[in-house]
């Protein structure tokens, strides 16, 4: 008896862990349908998991290309290897609000993804999980730094053409 508590407070434990990490999760079926929504997709979405459940990722972020994403899950499924998305390549793949303070200035949350294939006992699968990472303050970070060495390097050219300019005239 004593197992079997300590099993389902493990399995509790770790479906809280689920719902608060900072970290989107979402499992899809083969169809791209939502079987998970944790507490970070609830949050950022504005859209509870009773609302996602069972219905097609397509048809709640029609934004989604659904060729681009289905050829980008396929060798997750098929081939049990990752896949990965980051945001260098496409800034986001739901459009959330940014909701950081420090980085305000951006309009929209830049998303680093993973998906991963969730294999059966039987070694198959037939679901896969997506992790969505906030990227926001490492993208506004080298936003600002690609910035600063653009008008650095300016600042630096502008002073070679006056000191050009000054060795000619003297």
């Amino acid at each position: 008896m004593s197992q079997h508590l300590d099993e389902l407070q493990e399995f509790h434990w770790m479906m809280d862990m689920l719902q608060t990490v900072d970290v989107g999760i979402v499992v899809l079926d083969r169809n791209f349908t939502v079987q998970v929504w944790n507490g970070f997709m609830e949050s950022h979405s504005g859209l509870l998991p009773s609302e996602v459940r069972d219905k097609t990722l397509f048809s709640l972020f029609p934004t989604i290309k659904q060729d681009w994403f289905m050829k980008k899950a396929k060798p997750v499924f098929d081939l049990k290897t990752r896949a990965f998305m980051t945001w260098e390549q496409r800034p986001y793949l739901f459009k959330f609000p940014n909701y950081r303070p420090i980085t305000g200035s951006e309009p929209f949350m830049y998303q680093n993804i993973t998906l991963s294939p969730l294999t059966s006992a039987t070694g198959k699968v037939d679901f896969i999980s997506m992790m969505i990472y906030d990227m926001t303050d490492v993208a506004v970070g080298k936003k600002q730094l690609e910035a600063l060495q653009v008008t650095m390097s300016e600042e630096q050219e502008a002073r070679l053409v006056a000191n050009s300019v000054k060795r000619t005239y003297s």
